[in-house]
């Protein structure tokens, strides 16, 4: 976990009114309270994601909850789907999962 305070050392660019917005906005969900606020990694990667959308790809701060709500999303749609994935290749019979691909190759 990492602190508040510490979360401005991992990401030097990140600016303590940014990240506040960003909790009150609900687009980061830290553990905690305010003013005793912990970070977990995906928490951090998030930020940095925001950081990367509004800084180098020029998305707007009104469009992040959009953007994030739909890479997430994309995210948990590839998450299923590798289960599924997983299911299929250790429960149904190779001469079906076979056929399977026939059909997916079109």
């Amino acid at each position: 976990m990492i602190s508040f305070e510490r979360i401005f050392v991992e990401i030097r660019e990140l600016s303590p009114e940014d990240l506040n917005r960003w909790i009150a906005d609900n687009l980061v969900r830290p553990l905690g309270t305010p003013g005793a606020y912990q970070f977990q990694e995906i928490d951090v990667a998030r930020i940095k994601l925001i950081m990367t959308l509004r800084d180098e790809l020029e998305v707007g701060e009104p469009a992040l909850p959009t953007v994030l709500s739909l890479l997430d999303q994309l995210y948990d749609l590839r998450r299923q789907m590798r289960r599924l994935n997983e299911a299929v290749e250790t429960t149904v019979p190779l001469e079906i999962r076979k056929a399977l691909l026939r059909h997916l190759d079109g």
